[in-house]
């Protein structure tokens, strides 16, 4: 399986992380494709000299600038070697013990699993009533406007048959691909594993308002495609 890591300023938590996975994987023949997008923090050239020696294999790609979370996830999936891909970030709130599990849920039958916040067992560390808010208001306007059942579909952390994601025509904005995963399959089998979300323990979020923007963008474009969809099939009825 291939385990892909957006990078953008994380040179501190990445050799935490790749270990984690290192650990966690022995025995599943894991790889890791980290996609940097020209971190100033210098973290690409720290991927290229662990991919040298590190504990685990490992395949660098470098973009020239900050070009977004989902389209850094799909630039990862085309370089992936897996059948099966796990997307996390590198900031340490996504558990790489995690991991066999999610991995367990598509041997099994599952075409997508999810690490997933709000299902039994799940939760969040210590956010402030506000963030909670936003988070939750967010979720059921993705739910409710795309018409998904998955109880977490912002998940950033979450696994998938390789092949969903090299599939042509993906929208990649924002940070937010499992939105769009969903909202183009849904009719696959999805399976959501409780995990508790822990804020990253080094470094500062990337949510801005331009991420806001792009995932709020996405949308309302993946509703229109889900309307314009909707007429097609009714008018050929």
């Amino acid at each position: 399986m291939s385990v892909i890591v957006p990078t953008y300023n994380e040179r501190d938590s990445l050799p935490r992380l790749v270990s984690g996975l290192a650990e966690v994987g022995r025995g599943l023949a894991v790889e890791v494709v980290i996609v940097d997008d020209a971190s100033p923090d210098g973290t690409g050239l720290v991927a290229d000299e662990m991919a040298k020696s590190g504990p685990v294999p490992m395949t660098v790609l470098h973009r020239s600038g900050k070009a977004g979370l989902a389209s850094a996830v799909l630039a990862g999936a085309a370089a992936a070697r897996g059948g099966v891909v796990t997307v996390m970030d590198a900031d340490l709130s996504h558990p790489p013990e995690l991991v066999p599990s999610m991995l367990e849920a598509i041997r099994s039958g599952a075409d997508i699993s999810v690490a997933s916040r709000y299902v039994p067992g799940g939760g969040v560390g210590q956010w402030p009533w506000s963030r909670r808010l936003v988070s939750r208001i967010a979720t059921m306007t993705a739910r409710i406007g795309l018409g998904l059942q998955v109880r977490d579909p912002l998940s950033g952390f979450f696994t998938v048959r390789r092949e969903i994601l090299t599939e042509r025509g993906y929208l990649g904005l924002g940070y937010k691909l499992l939105v769009e995963i969903l909202a183009r399959h849904p009719q696959a089998r999805v399976a959501e594993i409780p995990y508790r979300f822990v804020d990253r323990r080094r470094g500062q979020s990337k949510l801005g308002v331009g991420e806001i923007v792009a995932f709020i963008r996405l949308l309302v474009m993946l509703r229109v495609g889900k309307l314009e969809s909707w007429r097609v099939g009714k008018s050929k009825m």
